[in-house]
């Protein structure tokens, strides 16, 4: 998938030398690609791990998670007993 988009983008480019709006729409291509293209994942649901390094991940940032969660209600307990008591 990347060859082709970077064929793409250097295809819009050479047409950017007769008209520069073909120069944005290769500058907008390669940066949808960067932003949803390369980092998509269809490996199915977000909330399974694939491997086991990525379910370390997934606990280290979950016990951080837990980690500040406890530290805020240690140092604001009117705002956490005020938060429980509106859910």
């Amino acid at each position: 998938m990347g060859t082709i988009i970077l064929a793409g983008t250097v295809v819009l480019v050479l047409f950017g030398f007769g008209n520069h709006i073909w120069w944005l729409a290769a500058i907008a291509v390669v940066f949808l690609y960067a932003r949803y293209g390369r980092g998509s994942s269809a490996t199915g649901t977000p909330g399974a791990p694939a491997s086991a390094a990525t379910y370390q991940e997934y606990r280290a940032r979950r016990d951080q998670h837990a980690k500040w969660e406890r530290r805020y209600r240690r140092e604001r307990p009117f705002e956490a007993r005020r938060q429980e008591r509106s859910k």
